[in-house]
């Protein structure tokens, strides 16, 4: 599982507008239901549902909100840079500006586990942190996410 396999160009956002958790989430909702066909209402809530149990805020600024809907025919990512860091409740209580949405369907399985795993090791790099705060495109931002882990190293 790589992260080609969940996002395309067009689910990349460089500059989300959200001035809370609530609305960031709103937002990113409404823009996978235009990439996945679903109702905006159900991301929503399921991914609200998620934030109950835990916050998907996993510390150095980053946020990986993600859920399960049953009619999903596949593996859906959206990554935004936000304009301005939100408070998201994180486990490190650190403002959140890079947030990578995942879903997955009901049967996804351990599939929806390695995305989450491949999407958290990516982000948990902080050299690749430092270059998507610094770039303002959606096509330099997914080039920076779909660079395969062995150009990086070198």
């Amino acid at each position: 599982m790589e992260i080609v396999d969940l996002i395309s160009p067009e689910s990349v956002v460089p500059n989300l507008r959200a001035t809370s958790k609530k609305q960031a989430l709103q937002e990113l909702a409404r823009r996978a239901a235009e990439l996945t066909g679903l109702h905006e209402r159900a991301i929503f809530d399921v991914l609200l549902e998620r934030e109950r149990l835990g916050t998907t805020g996993v510390g150095n600024g980053i946020a990986i909100p993600h859920g399960k809907l049953s009619n999903l025919p596949r593996l859906y990512g959206l990554f935004a840079r936000l304009e301005k860091p939100i408070g998201f409740d994180s486990i490190d209580e650190q403002p959140v500006d890079l947030i990578f949405l995942l879903l997955a369907p009901e049967s996804a399985g351990a599939d929806h586990l390695k995305a989450l795993a491949r999407v958290s090791r990516l982000l948990r790099d902080k050299t690749v942190c430092e270059k998507l705060r610094g770039t303002d495109s959606a096509e330099g931002l997914y080039a920076l996410l779909t660079e395969s882990p062995a150009s990086r190293a070198a």
